[in-house]
This record gives C-alpha cells, structure tokens and sequence, in this order.
C-alpha cells in the first residue's frame, strides 16, 4: 500500500509542479484515471470493514441498547468489528452507555449461539476504548464495566468484579471488569485471528487488548447477579451462555461500600464505550 502512495503522490506531482502533461483537458483525464485508485488507498485503511472477517466471533445481535450519548448513539457500533486504536489512543467506533439509568446497560448475543466455556481459557474479551494517560503502565484512561452472562436471557451471572480505594485510573485497583485495557487490536491495520486475539502477553493483557474472562469465574454469590444461583452458574460453565450484559460501572452497587455505586473516573461525560466482544468458541 505505501508503494501504490507513493506513486500516486508521484504522480500528482509531475501533474501540478512541472506540468508534464500537454494539456487541461489530458490533465483532467489523468485526475478522472486517479480517482479509483485514491479511493481503494483511502478504503484499505477503514475500519470498520464493510464485510467483516468471517473467523472473528463477534456478538453480531443487539438485544436491548438505549443509551442516547450525543455523537456515539449508534448501538450498531458495538457490533460492526472492532477498531481499537491502540495503547495511547481511545477507538471513537463505539456506542456509548450512559453513566446511570436505563441506558447504562446493553445486551447482546451471537444470533442464537453459545459462547462456550473453553479448557483452560478465558472465554470472551470485552473491548471498549481506554487508553494509557500516563509513563506508568498500569494508569489508564478507563471505563469499567460489570460484565453479567445468560443462557435464557432471564437469569445473568456476573464475576463479582470488586474496586480498591485509592487511584481511580491505576488497573490493579480494579478486578473482573470490563472497560480497563486498551485495545490494539484493529480489523483493519491491525488484523489478528480469532486465535490471536486470546493469546496472554502477561498481566492480564492479551496480544489484541481488551479484557478477557473466564467461565470458570463466574460467582453465583455476586451480590448483583440477577436471578443467579449456583445451580445456574454451574449450568452456563458446563453449556456455556447465549446473552452478555455490559453495565457502565458507576450504575452498579458497590456492596463493600455499602449502598454507593462503583466510582466513575473523572472527566468522562458518558458511560462505558462498547466496541464489541468476540468469543473464543460457538455453538
């Protein structure tokens, strides 16, 4: 691709600065043979892709989405592919939550698949758009989401995710919940198969960013869980779940601070920004 721009620029070039061509008119049809060939530059770098990678398991249905942010309402954004724009840089290919009320919440699914619960394996990666804002590699411009999962749509577990009192932005004062880590992976300048998206470069992070999560965890004593108990927590770890529900976490009760919602990082005006969730293996 940096070839095929650099001939183009060449070419523009020769046509303005030395005026290689004879006349306005042949100017004009070389601009005309031009146009083709700037698009298909300027297409090769789009994200989302109009056609999406068939080997990415991407939650494709919107159940329930309504959350009304100003500029990112577009529940379609949660499942057009992923566009993360890596560690230093939020994706703005989201739909955003809002902070409290109905709309801090949104579900989704696969179109009637299960999301399995892999061996040995975390079993989805939720991807939203925070980014580092600081030399220290564990402060992060976040947005934490509650992650709960179903298999009838009634009753959802969640992974009894807890926060730590102290710096709202540092990553290690935040357990089991979505909206924390970057997102490097990009289906268009960053394309990575399914595989590699659940490989583990160390500390929770995985090769594509997002944040990952195990079946295995699910804890059917989460004080948030929804109709949940361990007869239904043991049932989605061994046939696995058909529904996600992602939750801004500031519209979730922080049961080890009594009655107070989870805190929301300062300076963001909206909830938690979804910019999809991939499985590791259907059903």
């Amino acid at each position: 691709m940096k070839s095929n721009l650099i001939f183009i620029l060449s070419f523009l070039t020769c046509l303005w600065t030395f005026s290689c061509k004879p006349s306005a008119s042949s100017n004009d049809e070389a601009l005309a043979a031009l146009i083709p060939l700037l698009g298909a530059s300027a297409n090769a770098n789009v994200c989302p892709k109009s056609t999406l990678p068939s080997e990415i398991l991407l939650a494709n249905t919107i159940i329930s989405a309504n959350a009304n942010v100003s500029g990112f309402s577009d529940p379609s954004k949660a499942i057009n592919g992923v566009c993360g724009a890596g560690e230093l840089v939020g994706s703005l290919d989201v739909y955003a939550l809002e902070i409290t009320g109905s709309g801090a919440s949104m579900i989704l699914s696969w179109g009637g698949r299960t999301v399995k619960n892999v061996t040995d394996s975390i079993d989805f990666i939720v991807y939203d758009n925070s980014f580092r804002i600081s030399g220290d590699s564990n402060t992060y411009a976040m947005d934490p989401s509650v992650i709960q999962v179903s298999l009838d749509g009634s009753k959802y577990c969640g992974f009894n995710p807890s926060y730590t009192a102290g710096n709202i932005n540092l990553i290690a004062n935040w357990q089991k919940f979505g909206g924390l880590r970057p997102v490097y992976y990009n289906m268009t300048t960053n394309p990575l198969s399914n595989e590699d998206l659940f490989i583990s470069t160390g500390g929770n992070f995985l090769l594509g960013g997002g944040d990952g999560f195990d079946l295995d965890d699910l804890d059917p004593n989460d004080p948030n869980d929804v109709n949940c108990d361990t007869t239904t927590a043991n049932d989605i770890k061994a046939t696995g779940f058909k529904f996600i529900k992602i939750t801004s976490a500031s519209n979730v009760t922080n049961h080890a601070d009594g009655t107070n919602k989870f805190p929301w990082p300062p300076g963001s005006y909206n909830g938690s920004d979804i910019d999809g969730v991939v499985a590791r293996d259907l059903e």
